[in-house]
């Protein structure tokens, strides 16, 4: 048994690891000996199952279902057989199994893996699958219509069945399935490759031109749009938004008649992740295309009883709105997959979509509904879920942990640092940790205002808009009036004063922008400053100075911006000791301070560190747990802007 089980887990992650065959995590395996039947349970994915990922049950209570009348009414019909599936499973089993397992248990061959190959599916999805699988595969494939998943596709399966059997003595070890996908069955796992070998190699040699999928640039202009977009699909809580564009999806993307390819879904899980149907934007100007999705929301929300989640946008790509990073990648795989399905089965006599009373049916169907849940059941909350924030300076000190600590809160980070090999580094250990919200590293030099533009460019790009700018990024280099050079003057000047006032301009034009889409709407730009802006420092009066100017800004800008609700605060942390900034041993404030001489009478950086420690009267430096409790409260407090908020232990007071 431990062979077969091996063997089940292996079969199952080999396809399960092919995007192209399990798009969104579909599909099930299974293996069955004399007593006992393996399926996949629902929610598991494919691409990492193991033992536990399999519900177990006992193969003579599901014949017993064989011989049950469920009823006529779909809902009732499908609770009670929902029950005895979950009767049937071995005792200890705690997950659901699939609702496919009785249609597993039908087919005598020892193993059965079901996936959704896009290849297959142009052919299942278009006006000539019968005709070409008797073609392509006669004697040795079995072609079901479009039947309701469940327990009417399992009795129609079972009726097909039993006529293949008259016929041919045996079971088919192809089974293709009408807009859903095909089974093949086997003895061994190496005979189920060969066969979706063969399968493969049958359809591709059908078709005339495969769709050019390389990724193209998005329009940069694109930030002018997407951010409304954004606030207008968005309802109680705020979405991520993602688009993307390639030849296929410029295809049919070109015009309203072009998109009719897409119009309707071609599988139920293009359904299940995306609804039944997008909306399409024609118009070219920024402000006509929010007008028009305005608009087509409305009659949408109105006729369907929920928004969109897909739209199409000439010139520029498709676009899914949802609650996760990890979901809107997947509808953009589901649609993109959708789009490639629909341009292949041009070979073959033309798309075949769905009926509406399918449609209707598969939205409405308690275990899709259930699928759903399991999609979004391992989700996090966090006081920041769904909102898009940029760290400068983020890949080490305060930053870094701050960009931490907005992740842990449910924000999708960008980490926009000059030290890019840091940045990914961190962003890769945070998205270990998180699959609902992403954080993303990006090259930024706050000081040039073409980085920035670009910035805000991939960041809109990538999530949608931007709700959080946390404005870090700074360098420090101590020094009295005899040593500071215009050079080193001008520079931290720059990156510490000019640099705000960068990012703030080129952001605080997104956030106008999904201001002017929703009245409720809140954003935040916050400085992290510093206990030096609030009190001048002897022989650092550089940055002390950009500091004290930094806090001009913020009460200048938050003037400026309160009337789209944009809120702006300055957070003057104390010293972090333990960060690269006052530790790093060869660049650090205490190895500076020690050789500028600062600390009277220090002989060690350990003198130092024990000079600043007593200068504060918590007894400690300042830690990132404690700026990100600032940082949440200037958030959270709408009736709060152009403050400057000491987080300080005491050392330095507002006056």
């Amino acid at each position: 048994m431990e062979k077969h089980l091996a063997g089940l887990i292996e079969i199952s992650r080999y396809y399960g690891q092919k995007k192209e065959y399990v798009i969104a995590g579909g599909g099930n395996t299974s293996w069955k000996n004399d007593s006992e039947i393996w399926v996949k349970a629902s929610g598991t994915s494919l691409s990492n199952i193991d033992t536990d990922g399999f519900a177990v049950l006992d193969r003579q209570a599901l014949k017993v279902m064989y011989t049950k009348d469920y009823g006529a009414d779909p809902l009732k019909r499908e609770a009670d057989v929902k029950e005895d599936l979950r009767r049937a499973c071995k005792p200890g089993i705690s997950v659901r199994p699939s609702v496919e397992t009785s249609l597993h248990e039908l087919i005598n061959y020892t193993y059965v893996v079901h996936t959704h190959p896009t290849l297959v599916n142009a052919v299942t999805c278009s006006n000539r699958a019968d005709e070409t699988i008797r073609e392509l595969f006669h004697g040795t494939a079995l072609y079901v219509p479009y039947t309701d998943p469940g327990y009417i596709l399992f009795s129609k399966i079972r009726d097909l069945l039993n006529l293949w059997r008259r016929e041919h003595d045996r079971d088919p070890g192809l089974i293709f399935l009408q807009n859903h996908g095909i089974l093949v069955s086997a003895d061994t796992t190496q005979e189920i490759k060969d066969l979706y070998s063969s399968v493969e190699s049958a359809i591709s040699g059908k078709i005339r031109k495969f769709p050019d999928t390389t990724p193209q640039e998005i329009p940069g202009d694109i930030i002018k749009i997407l951010p409304g977009l954004r606030m207008i699909l968005s309802k109680d809580d705020l979405k991520v938004a993602r688009i993307r564009k390639n030849a296929l999806i410029g295809r049919f993307t070109d015009s309203a008649v072009s998109f009719t390819g897409a119009s309707l879904p071609f599988t139920p899980d293009q359904i299940v992740y995306c609804k039944a149907r997008a909306i399409y934007l024609e118009q070219h100007e920024p402000l006509a295309i929010l007008e028009e999705c305005r608009q087509k929301m409305e009659t949408y929300e109105a006729r369907y009883g929920y928004r969109p989640k897909m739209a199409g946008l000439k010139d520029y790509g498709i676009i899914a709105f949802d609650e996760s990073v990890q979901s809107v990648n997947t509808m953009l795989d589901v649609f993109e997959d959708w789009m490639q399905i629909s341009y292949m089965t041009e070979n073959f006599g033309g798309p075949h979509f769905m009926a509406d009373r399918d449609i209707e049916f598969i939205d409405n169907w308690e275990v899709e509904n259930y699928r759903r849940q399991v999609a979004r059941s391992g989700m996090k909350t966090g006081r920041l879920r769904g909102k898009v924030a940029i760290v400068t300076g983020g890949a080490q000190g305060f930053g870094g942990g701050i960009a931490g600590g907005m992740m842990m809160e449910g924000a999708n980070v960008v980490i926009a640092d000059l030290n890019e090999e840091k940045g990914t580094e961190l962003a890769a250990q945070l998205n270990q940790v998180s699959h609902e919200n992403e954080a993303m590293s990006l090259y930024a030099d706050v000081a040039d205002p073409g980085s920035v533009t670009r910035l805000v460019y991939e960041t809109v790009k990538n999530y949608g808009g931007i709700d959080i700018l946390i404005s870090n990024a700074g360098i420090l280099r101590a020094g009295g009036l005899d040593e500071m050079t215009m050079e080193t003057f001008e520079r931290m000047t720059r990156v510490n004063y000019s640099a705000y006032f960068l990012c703030t301009k080129h952001t605080s034009e997104v956030m106008k922008l999904q201001a002017d889409q929703n009245d409720r709407y809140f954003s935040d730009i916050i400085q992290i400053n510093s206990k030096s802006g609030l009190k001048g420092s002897n022989r650092n009066f550089a940055y002390a100075g950009g500091k004290f100017g930094g806090i001009g800004l913020t009460q200048s800008f938050a003037l400026e911006l309160i009337p789209w609700r944009i809120k702006v605060n300055s957070i003057c942390p104390g010293n972090f000791f333990e960060g690269p900034l006052w530790s790093d041993p060869e660049t650090g404030l205490f190895v500076q301070y020690l050789r500028a001489g600062k600390v009277p009478g220090a002989k060690s950086i350990a003198d130092v560190k024990a000079y600043y420690e007593k200068q504060v009267p918590a007894g400690r430096g300042c830690r990132v747990e404690d700026v990100m409790k600032a940082i949440l409260y200037v958030i959270e407090q709408e009736y709060e802007t152009g403050q400057a908020v000491p987080v300080t232990g005491g050392q330095e007071m507002l006056r």
